[in-house]
């Protein structure tokens, strides 16, 4: 029962630490920028006093800007967590098969960031106890993985705040949102 408890204040201040950076982060970067009701231009985040040399060059670096400001956000969000970004796409991968087991070849495939090295990523979950290893049944040579329990009641409790990171899209409506998606999706050809 102690530890139950113990559990469920840890859960609570570790959520209270993350809404925390959270906030801050978004304070700093972005309410302090901007005028109340109204988006901050990139050329005024970035501080740039000439113009764009083409309308495509502004998308360029507004993908860019927003990518890496959205990257801090969710890296603030799961500091708490003691989990990457990587670590964080490596378990919602593992999440999304579970019970059956993903080979590294196939997590490679399925992450964001494909150039991360799956290998130490699965090491460092592993020493955490987020992921079990396993020998390929079908060909001993390669290894499966599969998210532990505590991989699954980690990733429930970064759920549970991730609702609230999900408020900072919210200066877009459902509508735009779906646009946006269509025009990403269309810009990867």
């Amino acid at each position: 029962m102690q530890e139950a408890c113990h559990e469920i204040y840890f859960t609570n201040k570790v959520s209270l630490l993350m809404v925390k950076h959270v906030l801050r982060f978004y304070n700093i970067f972005v309410k302090e920028n901007k005028q109340e009701g109204q988006a901050m231009k990139i050329e005024e985040a970035i501080k740039q006093k000439t113009p764009f040399k083409s309308v495509y060059q502004k998308v360029a670096v507004n993908l860019f800007f927003t990518h890496n400001w959205m990257n801090q956000i969710q890296k603030e969000s799961l500091k708490p967590f003691g989990v990457t970004l990587q670590q964080y796409n490596v378990l919602r991968i593992l999440r999304g098969q579970h019970p059956k087991p993903v080979s590294t070849s196939d997590i490679r495939s399925r992450m964001l960031d494909r150039m991360s090295d799956v290998s130490r990523i699965i090491d460092r979950l592993l020493k955490k106890d987020l992921v079990e290893r396993k020998i390929c049944k079908a060909d001993k040579r390669l290894v499966d993985v599969v998210i532990s329990t505590q991989g699954l009641d980690l990733l429930k409790e970064i759920d549970g705040v991730q609702a609230k990171l999900d408020r900072i899209l919210s200066n877009l409506s459902q509508e735009e949102a779906d646009h946006l998606n269509e025009l990403l999706d269309k810009l990867r050809g």
